[in-house]
C-alpha cells in the first residue's frame, strides 16, 4: 500500500502522521549520532554552513519537500533530496547517495525547516555509512536551535521548477 492510499480523502494529515509514526520509530531504535559515528557528525550553524558551502568544503542537502523548495528557495548551491522520497527512508538514503556519486566520505550538511527532519536525516546517513554528515539544525526558518537560514538572510535560490 502507497502514502497515496494511505492519504484517503484527508490526504495530507493522514501522511503527516504516517511519516511522524515512522520516525518516531526510527529515533527509537537509532543510536544518536556520535562524532565516531558520523565523522565529522555534529551540529553547524546556518552562518557557518553557507560559509564553509560557498569555499567548496561542504555540500548542503536540503531534505525538505519540493513545495517547501518552492516556497522558500533553496540554499545557494545546495542539492534538493526530499526526505519525503517515494521509495521511503532507504529510497532518500539512495537518492543522497546518487546525488554523491557514490562518495560516502564527501562532507556533506543537511537542512530542513526547523531541525527535526535535518536530525533523522543525519541518523539515517550516518546508518548508512556517510561519515562526514553536518546537521544545519536551526534549518531554513529557525526556531529552539537558532534563527535559521532565511531570517539570517544567507544566500538563496528560486525553486520555482522544483
Amino acid at each position: 500500500m502507497t502514502m497515496r492510499h494511505l492519504a484517503g480523502a484527508r490526504g495530507a494529515p493522514l501522511i503527516r502522521r504516517a511519516l511522524m509514526a515512522g520516525f518516531m520509530m526510527l529515533m527509537g531504535t537509532l543510536a544518536p549520532a556520535t562524532a565516531a559515528a558520523a565523522g565529522e557528525g555534529g551540529v553547524i550553524t546556518a552562518d557557518a554552513a553557507a560559509e564553509r558551502a560557498a569555499a567548496g568544503e561542504i555540500l548542503v542537502i536540503d531534505v525538505r519537500s519540493p513545495r517547501e523548495w518552492r516556497q522558500t528557495g533553496v540554499a545557494k548551491g545546495s542539492r534538493r533530496v526530499t526526505i519525503h522520497d517515494p521509495g521511503g527512508l532507504p529510497g532518500f538514503v539512495e537518492a543522497v547517495k546518487a546525488a554523491l556519486g557514490g562518495d560516502l566520505k564527501r562532507p556533506i550538511a543537511v537542512i530542513c525547516a526547523t531541525g527535526n527532519r535535518s536530525t533523522l536525516a543525519q541518523r539515517l546517513l550516518a546508518k548508512a555509512g556517510f561519515t562526514r554528515v553536518l546537521n544545519i539544525k536551526e534549518g531554513m526558518l529557525g526556531g529552539a536551535n537558532g534563527p535559521g537560514w532565511l531570517p539570517r538572510g544567507l544566500p538563496v535560490e528560486s525553486c520555482t521548477a522544483c
